[in-house]
């Protein structure tokens, strides 16, 4: 059978505008199929850190938007397994003109600063920048991306307009920091938040955030602290950060299935193009496949050759696809920020190339068999009559 890869290689290019035109096709069908792929994997198989594989978010049971009392605080901090915990609670407000610049629509968080470093151990910034921001209680912190994104240096003013909170919250930056996991986002301190509201409405804690002690203790703390209050007038759900932040993107729907069911619509259309090119490729070749049997070719090795040439040509654009997928999602990548830090590990892992290639070689095989059989056991008599 290798002897006859040249031939194959050769026919594959026989009509040079419906190969390349076939080829495009496969191309942007695979392209799409690989960025799907590639964020199907970041959303749902990408690692956490070490450290963020130690650390629980709890939140309301109700809603993310219904905060819990403060005092809760200690009692989880009881809880056997837990290192460390703070609370964080989402600010909103406006900053500049959110609906004109993007750029201006970024995560703010008030939180306690002590305890906060303590549980955000990948979290880098300067020692004088984290003592700033531990003593001034107007201070804050934004992720090295999102200084970057909107031109801000340490000693910016950044006014913060109230919505879900009145008033407004008047902060200075005082510290730019890395940290793998997030650097879309703006912290400052919550007692600010705290002293700018009436003495009544400052129980509460949008959410728990908690640093296990070791990998083994992250199951049985989310599992007792919402067991702790299972009765209680506010409930809990407690989940992994990596759940946590997956939960925004359910806000979406359904991500899954939108996923899956847009790999199969393009799976559908690649089955059709190349089927609809091995069709007419064989409807053209009829006669030279009647000569071809009475040179001494085997319906084994027409039936080869027929589907090697759709082969080829699927390999080919699925090859072109990966490597324009690659460079669409490491585009992605360098822009993701947000809630869905994720997509930062957004790209095309040699796995999936590897699955994609192989996932095309089986799309052709089935897409070209029908027409490749039909060739392969058609009467040499039938095919030297046959003048279309």
């Amino acid at each position: 059978m290798l002897r006859l890869l040249p031939l194959i290689l050769k026919n594959s290019l026989r009509s040079k505008r419906r190969s390349i035109l076939t080829i495009l096709s496969v191309t942007m069908s695979f392209t799409l199929l690989g960025v799907l792929f590639g964020m199907y994997n970041a959303l749902y198989f990408s690692d956490p850190t070490p450290s963020q594989a130690l650390r629980l978010i709890t939140r309301n049971r109700i809603s993310l938007t219904v905060v819990m009392p403060a005092s809760y605080k200690q009692k989880i901090k009881a809880i056997p397994g837990v290192k460390e915990l703070y609370i964080s609670q989402w600010y909103g407000g406006q900053y500049k003109d959110q609906s004109a610049d993007r750029r201006n629509n970024f995560a703010r968080f008030a939180v306690e600063p002590e305890d906060f470093f303590k549980v955000q151990t990948d979290l880098v910034l300067p020692e004088e920048q984290k003592k700033a921001f531990l003593t001034e209680r107007t201070a804050c912190l934004v992720g090295r991306t999102l200084a970057n994104k909107l031109g801000l240096k340490v000693g910016d003013r950044i006014t913060l307009k109230g919505d879900i909170f009145p008033g407004n919250m008047e902060l200075n930056l005082r510290g730019i920091f890395d940290d793998p996991t997030s650097e879309e986002v703006l912290n400052f301190n919550i007692e600010y938040l705290y002293q700018s509201l009436p003495a009544g409405r400052r129980d509460f804690a949008g959410t728990f955030n908690i640093l296990a002690k070791s990998k083994e203790d992250v199951s049985s703390i989310s599992r007792d602290v919402d067991e702790m209050f299972k009765n209680a007038p506010v409930q809990t759900r407690t989940e992994t950060e990596a759940a946590f932040t997956l939960s925004f993107v359910s806000f979406l729907g359904n991500v899954k299935v939108f996923l899956l069911a847009i790999c199969a619509a393009v799976t559908f259309t690649i089955l059709l193009v190349s089927a609809n090119t091995m069709a007419m490729a064989v409807r053209e070749r009829v006669r030279e496949v009647g000569v071809m049997k009475t040179l001494g070719f085997t319906n084994g090795g027409i039936l080869f050759i027929i589907l090697g040439e759709a082969v080829v040509l699927s390999l080919v654009g699925a090859t072109l696809g990966c490597a324009v997928a690659s460079i669409l999602a490491g585009g992605v990548a360098a822009n993701a920020g947000g809630f869905i830090a994720q997509f930062k590990n957004l790209t095309l892992t040699p796995p999936t190339i590897a699955f994609i290639l192989l996932f095309s070689v089986v799309v052709a095989l089935i897409s070209s068999f029908a027409p490749a059989l039909t060739a392969a056991r058609t009467n040499i008599l039938d095919t030297l009559k046959y003048s279309g």
